[in-house]
């Protein structure tokens, strides 16, 4: 039995637990939707062929579980068609896993950040279940999901959704395994640590992360170089940068994932995108590199992710075919960070340098968006225009902070005129973009 029942047809999640099922603008919602499930019953239709599936784990899991409704002893129930449906709610959870959580939030907390373990967010008429999620600073929130070795692999399904939704929501995904095959796995921002007993996770020695976190190599591409040209020529004359696999604490990571100067970036090999996390200072480089590929972006002062520590190590290092094999040359595709500082909207609206973009067409029905929307983006369009055209480095560093700032505020005006409005968050960033960068003829 579960609690939490997925409505195909209406496609919302229905909360046996309420009273109104957690729908109060639909009256009457459980005496329409439970007269339904037994009529098709009298009928002899199948519980597979009704309008219910288990919202749940079975969800959670990309497993679609047929369900059924009664009631026992006053109480509502939604019952599963398959013994092997019901079984899957039954798996306690590991004394690994639970010293994973207890290890992420006492590292938040000694960084100085909260945080809380089975969160549930509300998103629109479904949720967001995270095992373990950290409140970092300038509103960030990272989102640590938790998959060992316990897990059968084959039910491992949905992550690249799940971890969509969580982004679109401002949630940035931090996947943990201890199992390499999960963490060759290109559907989120994957990080393996070597597999462990509970009581070693759980203590304060320095587990380390082997695979998902990458240092940048920056190289210019002559005849002294060592790597090869990744454009498949003999020598092009133009920078690039390697990705080169490196160790970092676990403790660290969280930490600075919640400070933000270890941040997720994408990289694009062929067909194939690798997602990795790098040091910020790593992916602003990254920034100067793709703005002009002919010059190497200049060394940025930034302290290492992980240094030397007195702690006993809580585990050695294992020899790893992920982390010995050949750096890939890839390109970049950044992930900006959905939830904004606080001044971040007073800063979208400081001088942009006198640069302007297109004037948005008036905006005219039940279609159009808020001006101050529109503003915002204009704003974080123009601070992108000016960092463009600049060439000084310390100009360039300023300038890309008033983007950063201007882009987080518009991002997360999105993100509240979405969620007030009931609306997919995507469809409203893609609408806006559109309506603010084509011109008017």
């Amino acid at each position: 039995m579960a609690n939490v029942v997925w409505h195909k047809q209406l496609r919302i999640l229905l909360d046996l637990t309420q009273e109104d099922l957690d729908h109060p603008e639909l009256p009457d919602l459980w005496e329409t939707v439970y007269r339904t499930d037994r009529f098709y019953g009298r009928l002899g239709v199948p519980v597979s062929e009704r309008d219910l599936q288990c919202g749940g784990v079975c969800r959670d899991m990309g497993v679609e579980a047929p369900m059924h409704l009664r009631m026992r002893g006053g109480r509502r129930e939604a019952v599963h068609e398959r013994r092997e449906d019901e079984e899957r709610h039954s798996v306690p959870m590991s004394d690994e896993h639970k010293a994973y959580q207890e290890r992420i939030l006492r590292a938040a907390e000694e960084g100085g950040f909260g945080g809380d373990s089975e969160v549930r967010t509300r998103v629109g008429r479904t949720w967001i279940q995270t095992d373990t999620l950290v409140e970092g600073a300038d509103g960030r929130r990272i989102g640590w999901e938790v998959q060992l070795s316990t897990i059968d692999e084959s039910g491992l399904r949905g992550v690249r959704a799940r971890a969509g939704k969580a982004a679109k929501n401002g949630i940035t995904p931090a996947w943990h395994t201890d199992r390499a095959a999960y963490a060759q796995r290109n559907d989120t921002h994957w990080t393996r640590s070597d597999r462990l007993p509970a009581h070693l996770i759980a203590r304060n020695g320095d587990l380390r992360i082997v695979s998902g976190f990458r240092a940048l190599d920056f190289w210019h591409c002559n005849v002294s170089a060592v790597y090869p040209c990744p454009d498949g020529v003999r020598r092009c004359g133009k920078a690039h940068a390697t990705a080169k696999p490196r160790d970092v604490f676990f403790d660290d990571m969280v930490r600075q994932t919640a400070a933000g100067t270890i941040v997720p970036i994408q990289f694009r090999a062929g067909k194939t995108v690798h997602r990795y996390w790098v040091t910020s200072a790593d992916r602003d480089r990254l920034d100067d590199l793709h703005g002009d590929d002919t010059r190497l972006p200049l060394e940025r002062d930034t302290a290492p992710a992980s240094g030397a520590s007195r702690n006993r190590p809580t585990c050695r290092p294992a020899t790893d075919p992920l982390a010995v094999q050949a750096p890939e040359n890839l390109h970049y595709i950044p992930a900006l960070p959905l939830q904004p500082s606080p001044p971040a909207i007073e800063a979208a609206l400081q001088d942009t340098g006198g640069h302007t973009v297109p004037r948005p067409r008036p905006a005219d029905g039940p279609s159009g968006l808020p001006r101050e929307l529109i503003e915002l983006q204009q704003a974080a369009d123009a601070a992108h225009l000016k960092l463009q055209q600049l060439h000084d480095h310390h100009e360039r560093a300023e300038q890309r902070r008033v983007w950063r700032h201007a882009a987080e505020a518009a991002q997360a005006a999105i993100t509240h005129y979405a969620r007030t409005k009931r609306l997919n968050r995507y469809e409203v960033e893609a609408r806006l973009r559109q309506l603010v960068r084509r011109p008017v003829r």
